[in-house]
């Protein structure tokens, strides 16, 4: 298994400045993207693409390589995320000579996933010959009981109605792609030039471990689940002491 983690971390957040390296349950809430990535089995090297300075420094104290910084014109607010990554791999390829079987890539706002997770990403992808795969969450509210409402605030149906009394376990098990991981094969990516490929494959995650740390509550959520479900990981990454001022 030849698999290099790749995390991408722009400098640049509108909604929640600085996230990346915002205390997160002690470290740097980009800290456990690092630590996600070296705990999993398949990946062999974690680097992160990154166009800060600061946000790089945090990522090496984190084990991982920031052996570049990304152009600008990567890392504004509508770049594209094929760009970004094929940059990247263009630097493996010079760096080692030769493409990784995969790439798994991993954003610094799902703190909550682990290395186990990864690794059933990537394997997934592996063992079945898949040329992508990612990770998926089931849906806590079901479209069968989602409503449009309208200006005049009259609701009405998201989907025609079903004929007959419908429970929860009755409805089809829908997930939704929750971010956490993405594995794709570099070789099959660029002739594509997009990330999923048309039969990719879903690894499915616990809620708990899904959330994708995008504004302040959802930071606010994901730290206490962090305290409540991966008190031993917070134990095992013993904060830095605070310079003494």
């Amino acid at each position: 298994m030849n698999c290099i983690a790749l995390i991408t971390a722009r400098g640049g957040s509108k909604r929640l400045p600085g996230k990346n390296i915002m205390r997160f349950a002690g470290r740097p809430l980009i800290h456990w993207s690092c630590e996600a990535a070296q705990a999993a089995t398949t990946v062999r090297r974690t680097i992160v693409s990154t166009d800060s300075a600061e946000i790089a420094a945090c990522a090496r104290a984190s084990g991982a390589e920031t052996p570049f910084l990304r152009p600008a014109a990567l890392s504004g607010d509508v770049s594209s995320h094929y760009d970004v990554i094929a940059h990247a791999l263009d630097w493996i390829e010079a760096d080692e000579g030769a493409l990784p079987d995969f790439l798994c890539l991993l954003q610094p706002t799902s703190p909550l996933r682990t290395g186990e997770d990864i690794d059933g990403t990537v394997e997934l992808a592996a063992h079945n010959g898949a040329d992508s795969a990612f990770s998926v969450s089931p849906v806590t509210v079901h479209p069968e009981i989602m409503y449009r409402l309208g200006d005049d605030g009259v609701v009405g149906r998201f989907l025609p109605p079903v004929e007959g009394y419908r429970r929860g376990q009755d409805m089809a098990p829908l997930f939704y792609v929750n971010g956490a991981a993405y594995v794709i094969r570099p070789e099959t990516f660029r002739r594509r030039q997009t990330v999923v490929s048309p039969n990719a494959l879903g690894y499915v995650m616990p809620l708990q471990r899904s959330i994708d740390i995008d504004d302040e509550t959802d930071f606010v959520c994901a730290e206490a689940l962090m305290t409540r479900y991966q008190s031993e990981r917070i134990a095992q990454a013993t904060p830095d002491r605070e310079p003494q001022t």
